[in-house]
Formats: C-alpha cells, structure tokens, sequence
C-alpha cells in the first residue's frame, strides 16, 4: 500500500533552518510528481511546493519563494524540502502528497515550530 512518511520537524529558532525529507513506499515513486503542503493552526491547509517526476518545479507559494527548495531523489525514493530563513509565521504541520493512479495519499504530518 502507498506509505508516505515524513521526518525532520522541530523547533528552531526565527531565522534558522531545517530540512524536511518524505520517504515514499508501495508505488512508482520516480513517475509522479510530489508536493509539500502545510496546514497552520485554524488555517486551510495550503500548497507549499511541487516537483515534477522529473526533477521540475512548479511556482512555490509566494509566503516561501526564495527560502524553500524542494527536490527529490528517485533512487531512494524520497522527497525533500530544504527550509531557510524561516519565520514564526512558517510554524505548521507539514504533509507530503502524492497522487498515484489519480488518487491522492497524505503522509501523516510533520510539526514544524518556528519559535524564539
């Protein structure tokens, strides 16, 4: 069955960085795309970055653009999203997706807090 689950949240300060990585299991991992969303506390969850099967990117969220980097490596199927300058306003639950054979699968979360 299709796993996603995600790894390398925490707490970290304004300004810091952390790298959040996706491992993938029970499908082709190297022919779809994948995302990052996040979802704050009494807000929607929200798209935060997407990758092509092959390595492209779609626009990223303009609240990220210019501090997130997603990527991903089809040998090891997994999927990473590399976070800088992070903001307190960056602190969610972030979720990795995918949507093998046209149905969507969620990983189960991963807290990120952005706190001094």
């Amino acid at each position: 069955q299709v796993q996603l689950v995600e790894s390398g949240g925490g707490l970290v300060q304004p300004g810091g960085s952390l790298s959040l990585s996706c491992a993938a299991s029970g499908f082709t991992f190297s022919s779809y795309a994948m995302s990052w969303y996040r979802q704050a506390p009494g807000k929607e969850r929200e798209l935060v970055a997407a990758i092509t099967r092959t390595g492209g990117t779609t626009p990223y969220a303009d609240s990220v653009k210019g501090r997130f980097t997603i990527s991903r490596d089809n040998a090891k199927n997994k999927v990473h999203l590399q976070m800088k300058s992070l903001k307190p306003e960056d602190t969610a639950v972030y979720y990795c997706y995918a949507k093998p054979g046209g149905r969507g699968y969620w990983g189960q979360g991963t807290q990120v807090t952005v706190s001094s």
